[in-house]
Parts: structure tokens; C-alpha cells; sequence
């Protein structure tokens, strides 16, 4: 009974750690006017407030499993949620928009390291494999309420303290996480997996150019200019891909086209999701904390109802239903919110998200080829994350357009995902 005890206490330590980073990612939708207001930014220091953290978080994500297992799991973990905490407890000090930046980069960077390594360290506590997949299942759970809580919490905090908060409430979160998951029975060994640093640097510029190539869209010599690096970190990038030993992206994942079309489909959820979160608190600037965090109950409330649901029409009928149903869904739920049914619009994008994320997980890793799984999960992680960023960029860049375009990008980008991977279920 205390070995089990134990062992729910080391689980429930590693979900809180990825609650925190997934809280993150949403708590930050409410505070954005109260954060332009204090720091005096404008829509494209917002969003590099919140790219920041996305860029990082999402290209470091091909990598860090490969850290993981070179330096240890627990090793990984802990430093990361160590660094999340101060680099948290330091963001909520930030003077300066371009401090917090900064800080919000650093915050991605300790993200990445504790995802794939919370894994690794499931699977070292669990070694049963019927009881690993329960623990997932329980990880998933609890780390995806924060996608509900988020902007609940978020509101609470900003009516509270001000901005600073949601970056304040991580440090005791940090501190539980730490003693919930000492001991060694979650001691993970050292591998000798090479890691392509260079690779590794040419994908982050991608992204991170990508995005501020689509920031600057009113700016046409900046937008340009950044554009061309884009290009030229690209070819880098596949360059050293093909000349490396130990390449970010694995060639043999990526010729299957059922996992290229999952990860196109990962990319357009979040993107739509994202951005939407990024874009419709700077809407209703009349509704300020837990106001605007109430606002987002439509959107979050699935997250919390109909995992469980999606699971079930899983296990009965494989992933294609939920994830061409949720894809249409997101579709029409871009539209919605275009057309200004703001309930309606963000009601039938939460269903969408939460009959599609759970399932595409099922889809992307039963698609790898033999022996890919793990590395299926982590880049598939990191295609979600590079369309939240590229979401959060290029919807902003579109609200000085009205919001109408802004919203409707969402329902377009949804729309091409969905026909161009149809093959998936073919």
C-alpha cells in the first residue's frame, strides 16, 4: 500500500509539471490587456509574449527526448521545472517588454525539457504496461485541465495582483512538483544518444524567423527581410538533416504520409485554438479578468467533458470519426466566431479540439513504423506547438484587418488540413 501510495504521489508530481506548462500556454489569454496597458505594448509585442514561449517550447521538442536520454530523465525534469520556476518567479518582476520576451524564451526552453522526459519517467515508474497506460491516461488528464482552467484561473489572478500573478502562481507549483517527485525510484539512467546541436539551432531559427516574418506583415522590408532568413535557415536546415548522424526529424517516421498528414492536422488545431485564445481578449476589451476568463467557458468546457467520450469512440471505431468530425467542426467554429456568434463559434471549436486531440494521438502513433512510437509523440508535440505559434502570429498580424479575416484564418487553415489529409483514412 505505500509503494502505491508512492507511486501515485511520483504520478501525480510529473502531471502537475505538465499542468504547469500547458497552464502556461492559456492563462496568458486574459491577462493580454491588462499586460499592453502596464508595459504599453502593442498587438506585436503581445504576440511575442506569447511566441516566445511557443517558439522554444515547440522546436526544442524534436530534441529533448534525445537530452533526455542522454543526461537522464529525472535529471532533465527536475532541472526544467527548477528553471520554469525562477524563470516564472523572475517574469513576474520584468520591467521591460523585451525582458519578459527573454523570460518567456526561457520559460519554452525548461517546457521542452520536462515533457518528454515526464514520459520516460512514466514509464520507468510503470513497467507493467497495462498499468503505463492507465498512468498516461491519468498524466493526460490531469495536465490537459489546464487547457479548461486556464483562462479561469487566469482572470482570477489578473483581478487579483495584476498580470504578474499568473506568473507568480508557478513558483509554489514548482516547489510541489520537486518534493512530490524525489526519491529514487524515479532515477532514470544515462544513455549515449548523439544530439545534432546544429540542426537543432537551424530548426529553432525557422520557426522563430517564420514568426517574425508574419509579425512584421505591416512592415514589408522587415517582413521581407525576415522572409529571405527563413528561407536561408531552411535550407541550412535541411542540409545538415541530410549530413547528420543523429537528424532532429527521423526519415523513417516521416515517410509515412499517415503521420505527415497527422502532424498537419496537429498543426491546424492548435493553430486555430491559439489563436483564437490570442485574439479574442484584445476583442473584448470591455471584460477584464474573470470576466473575459468566463467568456472563454464555451471553448474550455469540452476539454473537461469529452475526452473521456472521444476515448471510447476510439477504442470502438479508431480515430477517424472524432478527428474528420472535430476537423469540420473546427472548420465551422472559425466561421462562427468570424461571422460574430462569439458563444456559438467558441462552443463548437472546444468540441472540435476535444474530439480531435485525443484521437490523433491513437492515429499518429499507431501510423509510425515499428520502433518510432516515442519519437511520433514528441514530433507531433512539436507540430502542435509550431501552429500555435505561427496561429497567435499570423491571426494577430491579421486583426488590424477587422476581426472578421482575423477569425476566419483559423476556419481556413482547419479547412486545407482537412483536405489535404484526408489520404490519412484512405
Amino acid at each position: 500500500m505505500t509503494v502505491l501510495r508512492s507511486s501515485r504521489t511520483r504520478l501525480l508530481g510529473i502531471s502537475l509539471a505538465y499542468f504547469m506548462v500547458l497552464l502556461d500556454m492559456t492563462v496568458l489569454s486574459v491577462a493580454e490587456p491588462d499586460l499592453a496597458e502596464s508595459l504599453r505594448t502593442s498587438i506585436s509585442g503581445l504576440q511575442w509574449v506569447t511566441t516566445g514561449y511557443t517558439v522554444a517550447f515547440g522546436a526544442l521538442l524534436l530534441s529533448a527526448g534525445a537530452v533526455a536520454d542522454r543526461y537522464g530523465a529525472d535529471r532533465v525534469f527536475r532541472a526544467g521545472v527548477t528553471v520554469f520556476g525562477v524563470g516564472s518567479l523572475l517574469s513576474s518582476f520584468a520591467p521591460t517588454l523585451s525582458l519578459l520576451v527573454v523570460l518567456r524564451v526561457v520559460l519554452g526552453v525548461a517546457a521542452a525539457a520536462c515533457v518528454p522526459a515526464s514520459l520516460a519517467m512514466i514509464a520507468r515508474l510503470y513497467p507493467i504496461p497495462a498499468e503505463r497506460t492507465r498512468a498516461v491516461a491519468t498524466w493526460a488528464a490531469i495536465s490537459g485541465a489546464a487547457v479548461a482552467a486556464g483562462p479561469i484561473i487566469g482572470g482570477a489572478l489578473v483581478d487579483l495582483a495584476g498580470w504578474p500573478a499568473i506568473f507568480l502562481v508557478n513558483v509554489p507549483i514548482t516547489v510541489v512538483v520537486l518534493g512530490m517527485t524525489a526519491g529514487p525510484e524515479l532515477r532514470c539512467p544515462r544513455g549515449d544518444r548523439r544530439i545534432d546541436w546544429a540542426a537543432q539551432a537551424a530548426a529553432c531559427a525557422v520557426l522563430a524567423l517564420t514568426t517574425d516574418a508574419l509579425v512584421a506583415i505591416g512592415s514589408p522590408l522587415h517582413a521581407v527581410l525576415s522572409g529571405a532568413a527563413t528561407v536561408l535557415a531552411g535550407f541550412v536546415f535541411v542540409r545538415l538533416e541530410k549530413r547528420s548522424s543523429a537528424p532532429v526529424l527521423n526519415p523513417v517516421l516521416l515517410r509515412s504520409g499517415e503521420v505527415r498528414a497527422g502532424l498537419l492536422v496537429g498543426g491546424a488545431v492548435n493553430f486555430a485554438l491559439n489563436g483564437c485564445l490570442f485574439v479574442i481578449p484584445l476583442l473584448l476589451r470591455q471584460d477584464h479578468g474573470l470576466a473575459a476568463g468566463i467568456v472563454f467557458l464555451p471553448l474550455t468546457l469540452p476539454f473537461a467533458l469529452i475526452p473521456p467520450l472521444t476515448g471510447r469512440i476510439v477504442a470502438r471505431y479508431g480515430p477517424r470519426p472524432p478527428i474528420l468530425v472535430g476537423m469540420v467542426l473546427l472548420t465551422a467554429g472559425g466561421v462562427a466566431l468570424s461571422a460574430g456568434a462569439l458563444s456559438l463559434g467558441l462552443a463548437v471549436t472546444g468540441l472540435g479540439v476535444a474530439l480531435v486531440l485525443p484521437a490523433l494521438v491513437t492515429a499518429v502513433v499507431n501510423a509510425a513504423p515499428e520502433g518510432t512510437a516515442g519519437a511520433a509523440g514528441g514530433v507531433l508535440n512539436a507540430a502542435r506547438q509550431s501552429g500555435a505559434t505561427l496561429g497567435v502570429a499570423a491571426m494577430g498580424s491579421a486583426l488590424p484587418l477587422g476581426a472578421a479575416p482575423a477569425l476566419l484564418l483559423s476556419a481556413v487553415v482547419c479547412a486545407i488540413a482537412l483536405a489535404l489529409s484526408r489520404k490519412m483514412y484512405q
